[in-house]
């Protein structure tokens, strides 16, 4: 079993480890908790009642973070033409659209943080599966990011606004950036509810019984904070 730090244990002490917190009283204490000389990341860890081994059961999809993830996006993006032109257009930081970026990044250059592409490139663009697929950089019409020449602009904007995917990995489990720790709670509340709301609205046919089973909020290298999930799944959408 890993040892903890003193900071660690000063913090978990704040959290009562049998409660289930309610959303907001939660970004209160994951702020509270996070004691990292840089600016902690929060991350939702969300525990489905789904089976990940089933294809009428998965959850993929997106959503747009009222502020943000506290952060500067970088985005790739994989176009010709009118579409590399309305991409730098956009402020894309890099435009592949030739040989040889395409090569840097076939050869392990990742410096970005969403990879967009235009429908006719995904041909070539699925030649650097290996490299995109395990670190979740892969264009994917359900993520939105295959889009027309002419959606590239505000494909681009999304991402750089705080447009977030999520999905539903191997074990069942949804994790999601929903901010930073130099973020008001209520902002980081607003945030949570912007998820929940998608996450509840990505929810599949074949889902039955208990679609949401565990929540749990934390910060960088912070303790865990649990969420009682019925109290979020009845948060109503922030206006």
């Amino acid at each position: 079993m890993a040892k903890h730090g003193k900071k660690y244990l000063a913090a978990a002490a704040k959290v009562n480890r049998e409660s289930q917190y309610l959303p907001r009283e939660a970004m209160d204490l994951v702020k509270a908790t996070s004691f990292t000389k840089f600016d902690a990341t929060m991350e939702v860890h969300v525990r489905m009642g789904l089976d990940p081994r089933q294809a009428d059961q998965q959850v993929r999809d997106v959503v747009v973070l009222p502020h943000g993830l506290g952060k500067t996006v970088r985005v790739v993006v994989f176009a010709q033409g009118e579409g590399a032109t309305n991409a730098r257009g956009a402020g894309a930081d890099v435009v592949v659209d030739d040989d040889e970026t395409f090569n840097k990044i076939q050869g392990g250059w990742l410096d970005f943080d969403v990879a967009i592409a235009t429908p006719d490139l995904m041909g070539k663009v699925g030649r650097l599966g290996r490299v995109l697929g395990p670190r979740g950089l892969m264009p994917n019409p359900k993520a939105g990011t295959v889009v027309p020449a002419t959606d590239i602009a505000r494909a681009i904007t999304e991402a750089k606004a705080g447009r977030v995917e999520f999905r539903l990995d191997k074990t069942a489990n949804i994790h999601v950036q929903i901010g930073k720790a130099s973020f008001d709670a209520q902002k980081l509340y607003e945030n949570f509810v912007a998820f929940m709301e998608a996450i509840k609205k990505a929810r599949p046919a074949a889902a039955k019984g208990n679609y949401i089973k565990h929540i749990t909020i934390a910060s960088t290298m912070g303790p865990g904070i649990k969420i009682d999930p019925n109290a979020a799944q009845s948060m109503e959408a922030v206006e």
